[in-house]
């Protein structure tokens, strides 16, 4: 699933004890998983017995990133942006505020009840959703639900080209996955199943588990012993420092097995990010419209923008304008700052000469970018361009 997704990684070391001779199985891994911080993706066994073979060592069972809220989220901004392009260089989108006042970047939601309830039906979906980020969204295929505890279900993520797996979440931690790496579940107290094409992968909790793979059937108890009737015939580990290969059975001496670690938890879903109450809108000026590279004089061609852009602010009845001067992260912070103050003032200015009402300018310097200045370490100019801005806050 895409960027800025939900990762839900759970890693389970599950360990058999060692005999010698065979290579060990390597655990497979699905695509796009990962194993879980601080674990290691290749378990270790116990020390080899000579005589004797080595038992696989039974898979991880890792869950796929799982995004849910993220792409719904997209979609609900897309939904809410209704950009005006009138000219190139200069956009509009809703504004929205947070409680003190300030304005919120993100395009979201425009419209709240009193109980801090948001509803939005658009063209992207309908998307229902509380002030605690609890809320359901029904877009482009895919259904999500996200409880206030982090419980909550996913049935397809309408994004093309990605897994469109049902997944369901529970507070305390347990839930399942179908999707294309399989069938996964946790109970969120140690146990869990993974059916794919690995085999089916066991763990129950308490020690003990099971591997119905490629290298045959591997079993494991919490007190020591197991079994592998695979390639070798049957492997026998009494647990107790001796085991059997092979029938007739033939005495071998073989190291206990390693209770298997418990299974992780699913991590609690993302939630909403309800992006603010409605304020009015946002007018984007790219820099490129009104100055000149590094300058805060503005340009002479730029007079018939700022004269439908005057003529234009004319006919709303806003309670207050603010200019916003914004510049990219070249240069320092007190330069940026006052380029970005002086160009606010410069457009304020010129706004009151064409009888917009009184505006107050403000700089941001490089503080509030709307893109990565950088990627990767190198230099991101077309981030810098969106970034070097004056914004118009119209307060309605």
């Amino acid at each position: 699933m895409s960027a800025g997704r939900v990762g839900l990684v759970v890693g389970c070391v599950l360990l058999v004890a060692a005999c010698d001779g065979a290579p060990r199985a390597a655990a497979p891994q699905p695509a796009g998983a990962r194993a879980a911080p601080g674990e290691s993706a290749q378990p270790s066994v116990a020390p080899r017995t000579a005589g004797s073979v080595d038992f696989p060592v039974i898979p991880q069972i890792l869950v796929p990133d799982i995004v849910g809220v993220t792409p719904a989220q997209r979609s609900l901004e897309a939904s809410m942006q209704d950009v005006i392009d009138p000219m190139a260089g200069i956009s509009v989108r809703p504004a929205n505020c947070a409680s003190d006042g300030a304005l919120v970047n993100e395009a979201g939601i425009t419209s709240v009840d009193a109980q801090g309830n948001f509803f939005r039906n658009g063209d992207e979906g309908i998307f229902r959703m509380a002030a605690d980020g609890s809320g359901t969204a029904n877009f482009g295929g895919g259904l999500i639900t996200v409880n206030a505890d982090g419980s909550g279900t996913i049935n397809g993520n309408g994004e093309e080209g990605t897994d469109d797996a049902t997944i369901r979440v529970e507070a305390d931690g347990s839930g399942s996955y179908n999707g294309k790496y399989g069938i996964i579940s946790l109970d969120g107290r140690g146990a869990g199943t993974w059916n794919g094409d690995s085999g089916l992968i066991t763990n129950n909790g308490d020690g003990s588990g099971s591997w119905n793979g490629p290298q045959g059937i591997v079993r494991i108890n919490n007190d020591g012993s197991g079994t592998w009737n695979g390639p070798h015939g049957l492997v026998v580990n009494n647990g107790d420092g001796t085991g059997q290969i092979g029938t007739p059975a033939k005495p071998v001496a073989m190291a206990p097995i390693p209770r298997l670690g418990p299974a992780g938890k699913f991590p609690p879903l993302k939630k909403f990010a309800p992006p603010g109450a409605p304020c009015g809108f946002v007018i984007t000026l790219e820099d490129r419209v009104l100055f000149d590279f590094d300058r805060s004089e503005i340009r002479p061609d730029a007079a018939k923008v700022l004269d439908a852009l005057a003529a234009a602010l004319g006919k709303i009845p806003a309670r207050t304008l603010e200019v916003r001067g914004h510049t990219d992260a070249k240069g320092s912070d007190d330069y940026n700052q006052a380029l970005s103050m002086r160009r606010a003032t410069a457009v304020a200015g010129a706004l009151r000469e064409r009888g917009t009402t009184d505006a107050a300018a403000r700089g941001y310097g490089e503080s509030q970018p709307v893109a990565p200045n950088e990627l990767e370490g190198r230099d991101n100019p077309a981030g810098r361009q969106l970034n070097r801005r004056v914004e118009i806050l119209v307060r309605t």
